[in-house]
């Protein structure tokens, strides 16, 4: 769609874009540069995951930020070096990645995604990835569930394990 400026000369500010809802040049031009850094971020995020995938160490290490911290259910905001003693060998593991959701929120992405094992096996989980200076500096992980869930559709299972 092409927009056409329109005159707002009864006013003391710059032409509005009235195909764009009234908004100026200027916040065009401002939500293009945040486009342009939130696909950067989504792209990072892309990219760590795509790592594991392809059992690239040295891609993920330039992604991962020195002062990094990792938490999930598991792990206590681990740092960078624990983290890639705990974490790494899973890639062995990883065949691939389908992603649910990738939204970007500022300087963090939040990410679900069906994760497919070399056994067969899949599961769901979200993470939320935390970015400064093009680098991962923190991720906090939510368990979801297997693929396919083991209750069936409408139950539950017992939670016994929440006692």
């Amino acid at each position: 769609m092409r927009a056409t400026v329109t005159s707002n000369k009864n006013s003391a500010g710059p032409p509005l874009l009235a195909e764009w809802g009234g908004i100026t040049t200027e916040e065009i031009k401002m939500a293009k540069e945040q486009m342009s850094t939130t696909n950067d971020a989504v792209a990072i995020a892309r990219a760590a995951y795509e790592a594991y995938v392809a059992k690239d160490r040295a891609a993920i290490e330039r992604l991962i930020a020195d002062d990094f911290h990792f938490t999930s259910p598991l792990d206590n905001r681990i740092d960078r070096e624990t983290y890639f003693a705990r974490c790494w060998p899973i890639s062995d593991r990883i065949k691939g990645f389908d992603y649910i959701n990738l939204v970007p929120d500022g300087n963090r992405v939040f990410v679900t995604y069906e994760g497919h094992s070399t056994n067969g096996k899949s599961f769901r989980n979200t993470e939320i990835l935390t970015l400064n200076n093009g680098q991962v500096v923190e991720v906090e992980v939510y368990f979801g569930w297997s693929i396919p869930h083991k209750a069936e559709p409408g139950g539950f299972l017992p939670d016994d394990d929440l006692k």
